[in-house]
């Protein structure tokens, strides 16, 4: 039985959803009702698709029905952050909110995907002070995490895209000296630590065009997609003799984390959630 079916002993359990459209492949509820059974947390957690147009009437009528807090994901990110009141600077600098939190009448809005990233580099033992890190890609996921990146002290950041202009308006944005812009062949002429992987490339089964030298023994290749087998992108890295290679399951449970401590004031452990979700993942 799904873990998001479970029916809470407590007679008022706090309410939280995810919104999304689509909805249907959300985790978030197994992953967030997991949560709060090993923190001894008391919580119903679901998902609910919502007309494109139909998002901040939702959001209202969830609000005035108690509810405590809620999950955005696509196509709704930027429309959050619209409808918040009060802004975090990670969800500011990222365009984006992918956490509500409702009280003292008002919404507060979050972005926690690029923390949740972060957690799952470090809990891989995955060095990134004074790191040189190349992202791929210059969409609304890099601009989600660049900032808590940037908080970890790397030594550069190096986002490539296709049109390079995209990747050169992020780092005007963000406006720091660590970070610069190229394109995927230029990427030959440096070296790095780390590969973060933000395109949408290996969705479709393709691969980011960046020259196979940049791949060393030393080098972390990660994967922000996740599905039953390596990706694409893993694949290729993995035959180009990258030391190590990460996709991003526990980024989506690391973000998940974050949220539910920004709600409930408790930091859970996202290990036993993301054994959970690899098993369920590998019997589809």
């Amino acid at each position: 039985m799904p873990l998001s079916t479970i029916t809470m002993t407590q007679k008022n359990p706090d309410q939280y959803l995810v919104y999304g459209n689509p909805i249907e492949q959300s985790r978030s509820p197994d992953i967030h009702h997991i949560f709060a059974t090993k923190s001894q947390q008391t919580i119903n957690y679901q998902k609910q698709f919502v007309d494109l147009d139909g998002f901040s009437t939702a959001v209202s009528y969830f609000i005035s029905q108690g509810g405590k807090g809620a999950n955005v994901t696509a196509p709704f990110k930027e429309e959050a952050l619209r409808l918040s009141d009060v802004l975090t600077d990670r969800a500011s600098l990222a365009g984006a909110v992918n956490t509500l939190t409702f009280k003292n009448g008002k919404i507060y809005g979050d972005n926690t995907d690029g923390e949740g990233l972060v957690q799952d580099l470090l809990m891989n033992g995955v060095t990134l002070k004074q790191s040189r890190i190349l992202i791929l890609g210059a969409g609304g996921a890099v601009r989600g995490v660049l900032l808590p990146i940037l908080a970890q002290s790397p030594k550069s950041i190096t986002i490539a895209n296709r049109t390079v202009s995209k990747a050169q308006d992020l780092c005007k944005h963000f406006d720091d000296k660590r970070l610069n812009a190229c394109s995927f062949n230029e990427t030959s002429e440096s070296a790095f630590d780390l590969i973060i992987n933000a395109t949408s490339a290996s969705l479709s089964g393709d691969l980011p065009p960046i020259p196979e030298s940049i791949i060393t023994n030393t080098i972390v290749c990660y994967d922000m997609v996740y599905g039953k087998n390596e990706t694409p992108f893993l694949q290729w890295a993995k035959a180009q003799g990258a030391n190590k290679i990460i996709d991003g399951l526990g980024m989506l449970v690391g973000q998940a984390a974050v949220s539910f401590s920004v709600w409930r004031n408790v930091t859970p452990d996202v290990q036993p959630v993301i054994d959970f979700l690899r098993i369920a993942i590998k019997e589809g």
